[in-house]
């Protein structure tokens, strides 16, 4: 039996969901993301970037905006991590690139997953872990259409309707199960869809541009 594993970040660690073959589903959480990883499956899917250039923008973020928006962060290179603050990122990133191509808040806030993913990602281990994009996922479920905002009632509802239709039944009781170990509510959700694309994805953006560590840049959908 084959189990298809999707995982998103949190404040406390990584949630991941996953589903096999005959339905059977579940969800599990952990501070480390190795640990998820090695649970048993056949494809995983993480909603964080694989593969970082030094400088600039990678292709497949910016094709994935073209389809779904601001959702999509740009701006993920290899050494984020490395600066003592955002201010110090902008600088460097405005002198060598130009005002305006630095990092978001919201960017600056996951660098220590981005560097968690990349320290434990290799071409090989690529064969089997992808990159993906929960609102490119659900675009793509839509049948390329535009959802309403994640965070309003109906943007939740139409994502948790699309999350039951491929599998995910339990998803609406394990949001109250949540409680107390600081899963958010989308985090949940877009674990859920990173296994839909773990099991069903043949599309992709990218996959052109290759890393200094010769990780693939694209984004599964």
């Amino acid at each position: 039996m084959s189990n298809y594993l999707g995982i998103d970040g949190f404040r406390f660690g990584w949630v991941a969901a996953w589903i096999d073959d005959n339905g059977d589903h579940g969800f599990d959480y952990s501070p480390a993301l190795a640990r998820l990883l090695a649970m048993p499956h056949k494809r995983a899917m993480i909603d964080m970037p694989i593969g970082l250039k030094i400088d600039g923008y990678r292709i497949c973020d910016l094709r994935a905006r073209e389809r779904v928006g601001a959702a999509v962060f740009l701006g993920a290179r290899r050494g984020l991590w490395t600066f003592v603050d955002m201010t110090a990122a902008n600088d460097h990133y405005w002198r060598r690139e130009g005002r305006g191509r630095g990092v978001s808040r919201q960017l600056w806030n996951i660098r220590d997953k981005i560097k968690e993913v990349d320290d434990i990602m290799t071409p090989e281990r690529q064969a089997g872990v992808g990159e993906a994009h929960p609102e490119l996922i659900f675009w793509n479920l839509a049948r390329q259409r535009l959802l309403e905002r994640k965070t309003s009632v109906a943007g939740r509802e139409q994502r948790l309707a699309l999350l039951v239709e491929q599998g995910f039944v339990n998803i609406r009781k394990w949001l109250g199960h949540r409680h107390g170990t600081g899963i958010g509510r989308d985090d949940l959700i877009d674990a859920c869809a990173c296994a839909i694309a773990a099991r069903n994805s043949a599309g992709r953006l990218g996959g052109g541009e290759v890393d200094p560590r010769g990780l693939r840049m694209e984004i599964n959908y």
